[in-house]
C-alpha cells in the first residue's frame, strides 16, 4: 500500500499548492495549460489504446462495460458522492464546480495503465516504482487542476486511495490469472477511456467515461475467451 499512500499524498499536496498559489496565475494561462494537459491526455490514451493486440477484446469490453455501467449508473453515483462532499467541504458559491472537478480528477487519476499496472505490481511483487512515477505526474497535474477547477480535485484523493488500494490487495489473489496479455488488453481499454477523458477536458464531446469503467475488468474474461476461440482483429 506504500505506493498508493504516496500517490494519495502527492495529490493532496499538489492540490493544496494549487489552492495556495493558483490564484497568482491569470485565467488565460490556466485555460491554455488545461488545454495542453487535455491534448497530452489524448496522446497518452491513444498510445495506450494502440498497444492492443486484439481490438475485438477492447470493443467487446467497452460495449459490455457500457451496458453494465449504464445499468449501475456509475457516473451518477460519482456525481452524487461529489455533491455530498461539496455540501460537507466546499465553500459557499462554488456550486457544481466542485462536483465537476471531483469527477474529472477522479477519472484522470484512476483510469489508465499506470494506475492498474502500478497497483498490481505493488500487490504482486512489492515494487512501487510505477506508482511513484504516477505520483509525480498526479502531483504536478493536481496543482494545475486545483488552480483551475477548485477544491474538488483534492477530494479525488479519496477514490484514488480506495481504488488503487483495492487493486493492490486483490492482485495477490489474482496472481495466477493476470497474464501479460490480460494486462495489455486492460491497459488498451483504459487507453480509450483516457481518450474520452481528454475529450471531456477539451470540451469536444461529453462522454460518460465513468459508466464505461467496468470495461476495464470485463477485459479479463473477454481476453481469455477470445484467445481460446482464436478470435482477433
Amino acid at each position: 500500500m506504500l505506493g498508493t499512500i504516496v500517490n494519495t499524498g502527492a495529490i493532496l499536496v499538489g492540490g493544496l499548492l494549487g489552492l495556495m498559489f493558483g490564484q497568482a496565475l491569470p485565467d488565460n494561462i490556466k485555460k491554455t495549460v488545461i488545454q495542453g494537459i487535455g491534448m497530452a491526455v489524448l496522446l497518452i490514451g491513444g498510445s495506450m489504446a494502440l498497444k492492443s493486440e486484439n481490438t475485438l477484446v477492447v470493443i467487446a469490453s467497452l460495449v459490455l462495460g457500457g451496458i453494465l455501467g449504464e445499468t449501475i449508473d456509475i457516473e451518477q453515483k460519482l456525481q452524487k458522492f461529489g455533491q455530498w462532499l461539496e455540501n460537507k467541504l466546499s465553500k459557499h458559491g462554488q456550486g457544481t464546480s466542485f462536483t465537476k472537478a471531483f469527477v474529472t480528477a477522479s477519472l484522470v487519476y484512476c483510469v489508465g495503465a499506470m494506475a492498474i499496472m502500478g497497483a498490481f505490481e505493488s500487490g504482486l511483487t512489492g515494487n512501487n516504482s510505477i506508482l511513484y512515477a504516477k505520483s509525480m505526474l498526479d502531483g504536478v497535474s493536481a496543482i494545475v487542476f486545483t488552480s483551475s477547477m477548485g477544491i474538488g480535485v483534492i477530494a479525488s484523493a479519496i477514490p484514488v486511495f480506495l481504488y488503487q488500494g483495492l487493486l493492490t490487495i486483490s492482485a495477490g489473489l489474482l496472481s495466477g490469472v493476470l497474464s501479460a496479455q490480460v494486462i495489455n488488453e486492460m491497459g488498451a481499454t483504459g487507453g480509450l477511456l483516457i481518450v474520452g477523458i481528454g475529450m471531456n477536458i477539451l470540451e469536444i464531446k461529453e462522454i460518460k467515461v465513468g459508466n464505461l469503467l467496468p470495461g476495464l475488468f470485463i477485459a479479463i474474461p473477454i481476453t481469455f475467451l477470445f484467445s481460446r476461440l482464436h478470435l482477433g482483429m
